[in-house]
């Protein structure tokens, strides 16, 4: 997988979590203006988690690959 369609990968799923968390609390038809700042930062946080799965599996799979994933993930 190219860094670019990794990225559209990453960005797709982020997505999806993002819209479990709403569905899941039925607030999928709200504007995104009518969230709370708590609301906001659980759907960042989804997403946040979805790209750190996504980037350790890539980097378990291709370890060396991926230095900038692994600094980014490990510091």
């Amino acid at each position: 997988m190219t860094d670019d369609e990794w990225q559209a990968h990453v960005t797709r799923q982020a997505a999806k979590a993002i819209g479990e968390w709403l569905e899941a609390r039925g607030k999928l038809h709200q504007p995104i203006r009518a969230l709370a700042m708590w609301e906001l930062e659980a759907m960042a946080t989804n997403a946040i988690g979805s790209f750190i799965v996504l980037a350790s599996q890539r980097i378990k799979a291709e370890p060396d690959q991926h230095p900038e994933l692994t600094r980014l993930l490990l510091g």
